[in-house]
């Protein structure tokens, strides 16, 4: 376990915003700004050279747009997280950057602890929204003809358990709490539930379970007996 600070990559290309995010980072002792970018090209260039934790990502940039810069800094270093931080909130900026490895979304006008909470949030492997996002996509998912809900066969019981909390951006200690279970079993159902349904995160299985609207097993059959 380190207690080094989380290290930030801002790429925005206003400079007084940059600028302001910085310093607002920057009070807190556990994140440290490591570098600027201005483009998507610089995002991509300075994300490789100082390897962060996490890059805060406008979409809206010169060059190389946020989206293609979010792809190729995960594609050539698949361990640092993007967390998109824009104005851009209709279906089509939220479905590509998530496609393209993005960790979270976050509208600018997020307050200092929302935007803290998910810079730790995505630097622990966690997928997170800010709460306009994610009332857009549960929308998006609700009002999208699909095949019908899945039953899931491969998971178990405690397996759909642990995907529902997940779906519902629960955190591995709240579904500990949730459940009454240990946290390594916890870390255990979200790995065997990763290689079960070939998802490659915690926003990956988020997304698979709402869109396919996982329904919990059918209750037994009432006999009767009491």
């Amino acid at each position: 376990m380190t207690d080094d600070p989380i290290r930030v990559l801002i790429a925005d290309d206003h400079a007084g915003f940059r600028s302001g995010l910085t310093a607002l980072l920057d009070t807190d002792p556990a994140l440290t700004v490591v570098a600027e970018a201005a483009s998507g090209d610089s995002a991509v260039e300075r994300a490789l050279a100082t390897q962060p934790d996490v890059v805060v990502m406008d979409l809206g940039m010169p060059g190389l747009d946020g989206i293609a810069a979010t792809r190729r800094i995960v594609d050539r270093s698949p361990h640092i997280a993007v967390l998109v931080l824009t104005m851009a909130d209709d279906d089509a900026a939220v479905f590509d950057a998530l496609r393209a490895g993005a960790r979270g979304y976050l509208l600018k006008g997020a307050d200092r602890a929302e935007l803290v909470r998910a810079i730790r949030a995505v630097a622990a492997g966690e997928g997170i929204f800010g709460p306009d996002v994610a009332r857009r996509l549960m929308a998006f998912f609700a009002a999208t003809p699909h095949s019908g809900a899945m039953t899931f066969p491969e998971l178990t019981d405690r397996d759909r358990e642990v995907l529902e909390l997940i779906a519902q951006g629960r955190s591995n200690q709240q579904i500990v709490d949730r459940l009454g279970i240990s946290p390594k079993t916890v870390r255990n159902h979200v790995s065997n539930i990763f290689d079960k349904l070939g998802v490659s995160n915690r926003l990956e299985l988020a997304l698979f379970a709402l869109y396919h609207k996982l329904e919990p097993p059918p209750a037994p059959p009432d006999t009767g007996a009491r």
